[in-house]
């Protein structure tokens, strides 16, 4: 997911980082500008999400921004946010556990939601992915190796690419491909090998 790089993309990073931390303190307007400041980003990063769930799921790209919004913001000692990369990193670690969420409440009445392989993290060649058991397999990454985790975070279930999922964590290019190809050969393991 290549985002356009802006001309004005450290006034817009300073805006946001400023917006977040007068959020904190309790200013709804800043919240509510910086919403529309990121709300874009947002959604594209909500249809990258929704592209990976069933055909007829029951959220939709705005109803989990929406979502989301109500998670980070809609409780009154919510998350401390620091920057625009901490910011995005929350929002989709909320997205996917609102779709995990999700799928924990469909398996209880039946089905079980499968997730179906991209290009970005190959598990299996034989069979689409339970959300559940990564998720499960995830948190136990973030136990052994809590960088790897966020990259898979980031990279797999957010789309961005690496360049955009180092400058989210502040890490450097080199870290960030290691921690990705640990992580997927260690979900390989965990998830497939059993």
């Amino acid at each position: 997911m290549d985002l356009p790089i802006e001309e004005n993309a450290p006034a817009r990073d300073h805006q946001i980082t400023r917006l977040l931390h007068e959020s904190a303190d309790g200013n709804q307007a800043s919240t509510d500008e910086l919403m529309q400041v990121v709300y874009a980003e947002l959604h594209r990063l909500a249809a990258h999400y929704m592209r990976k769930e069933n055909p007829g799921h029951l959220l939709q790209p705005t109803a989990l921004v929406n979502e989301m919004y109500l998670r980070l913001f809609g409780v009154e000692h919510g998350p401390q946010m620091n920057n625009r990369g901490h910011f995005f990193a929350l929002a989709a670690t909320q997205m996917r556990r609102i779709l995990v969420d999700h799928a924990r409440h469909q398996k209880k009445g039946g089905g079980a939601i499968l997730v179906p392989e991209t290009e970005a993290l190959i598990v299996s060649n034989e069979r689409p992915m339970d959300l559940v058991a990564l998720d499960d397999a995830l948190k136990e990454l973030a136990e052994i190796d809590a960088g790897a985790a966020e990259v898979v975070e980031l990279r797999y279930f957010g789309g961005y690419t690496d360049k955009e999922t180092a400058e989210i964590t502040g890490r450097n290019f080199a870290k960030v491909r290691r921690d990705w190809e640990f992580a997927r050969a260690w979900l390989y393991d965990r998830l497939v090998a059993e």
